[in-house]
This record gives structure tokens, C-alpha cells and sequence, in this order.
């Protein structure tokens, strides 16, 4: 019956979703209202995170998936490298470091596939 109107079933797989995910969220937010943020737990946390998304950035300049495989290894490592000087020169500004690797990224890209 959902099908029949259209844009039913999304309307579904939000209001799901939303059930699923906001009641973990909000649980989330009073737990961490108890945290102390200089405790052994914050810290922990927070180091345990940072190494997963570091990995996970490993992972995928090392092994690339999609469209990102078909770039070169030295391009892959030098659009992080560039990110990575920028988002320090600028005061660890994430999206300034992030722009500036992708913009490497797409520009060697092109260049690489123009050749």
C-alpha cells in the first residue's frame, strides 16, 4: 500500500531510522553528561576514536575503494600529505585541510587521466 503512494516508504524508512537511532543518541547525551572531560575515560574514548579514524584513512589511501583506486598510490599519499600541512597551517581547520587534499586529489586526477 506504501508503494502505491509514492514517497511513502520514505517517509517509513525515516520515521525507522529515527526511532531506531534518537533514543541511543539521547542516551548517549546523558552519559556523557557524567563524564568528566579531563578523566581516564574521556581520555580513553577519545584516543580509541582518534586511532580508528586514523586507520580507517590508512585503509583507504592504502587500499582505495571505487573510482579512488584508479588514481596512483603517489597521488593518493600526496593529496593526504598536502591536507595534512594545510589543516596544521591553518590552525587545524578541518574543512580548510579536507578541501585542499581533495582539491590534489581531483586535480592530479584529471591530470593523470588526461595523459
Amino acid at each position: 500500500m506504501m508503494a502505491a503512494d509514492g514517497y511513502g516508504w520514505l517517509l517509513f524508512v525515516f520515521i525507522a531510522g529515527t526511532l531506531a537511532t534518537d533514543f541511543w543518541r539521547g542516551l548517549g547525551v546523558f552519559a556523557a553528561l557524567k563524564v568528566d572531560e579531563g578523566g581516564e575515560v574521556f581520555l580513553f574514548t577519545r584516543a580509541v576514536s582518534t586511532a580508528l579514524v586514523a586507520a580507517l584513512i590508512a585503509r583507504i589511501v592504502c587500499f582505495p575503494p571505487g573510482a579512488l583506486a584508479g588514481a596512483p598510490l603517489v597521488l593518493r599519499l600526496g593529496a593526504f600529505a598536502i591536507g595534512l600541512i594545510v589543516f596544521y597551517a591553518t590552525r587545524r581547520s578541518m574543512l580548510i585541510g579536507i578541501v585542499a587534499g581533495e582539491a590534489v586529489l581531483v586535480g592530479g586526477f584529471v591530470l593523470f587521466s588526461s595523459l
